[in-house]
C-alpha cells in the first residue's frame, strides 16, 4: 500500500509520515508513505493507493479529487483531531480502512 500526504509545503506532514511508519512498523504492515507540498501532489498521485490531505488544505480535495478517481486512489481529509494530536496510527487506520473499500 502507497500512502501520499499533502499539505501545503510538506512540512506539517512529515511528522506524521514518521509517526504513521512507526505504527505500520508495529502492526507489520508493509508500505510506503511519503508526504509531498501541494504543488507536486498532481505528479506524485501516480504512485499512490491512498491520498489523504491535510485539513488545512480541505479545499484541494475537490481540485485533486477528479484525478485520483481516474487513477482509482482513494482520497480523503485526514481529520483534524488527529493531525493535530499526530496521530500515526489512527491516521494510518484511516488509509488502511479506505484502501480496503
Amino acid at each position: 500500500m502507497n500512502i501520499l500526504l499533502v499539505c501545503s509545503s510538506g512540512m506539517s506532514t512529515s511528522l506524521i509520515v514518521k509517526k504513521m511508519e512507526e505504527a505500520a512498523k508495529a502492526k507489520a504492515i508493509q508500505c510506503k508513505i511519503w508526504a509531498v507540498a501541494q504543488d507536486a501532489a498532481e505528479q506524485e498521485m501516480a504512485e499512490a493507493d491512498v491520498l489523504l490531505i491535510g485539513p488545512q488544505m480541505r479545499f484541494l480535495k475537490s481540485k485533486l479529487e477528479l484525478k485520483a478517481n481516474e487513477l482509482g486512489i482513494k482520497i480523503d481529509v485526514i481529520r483534524p483531531m488527529d493531525f493535530g494530536r499526530c496521530d500515526g496510527n489512527a491516521i494510518l487506520n484511516t488509509a488502511i480502512s479506505m484502501f480496503e473499500e
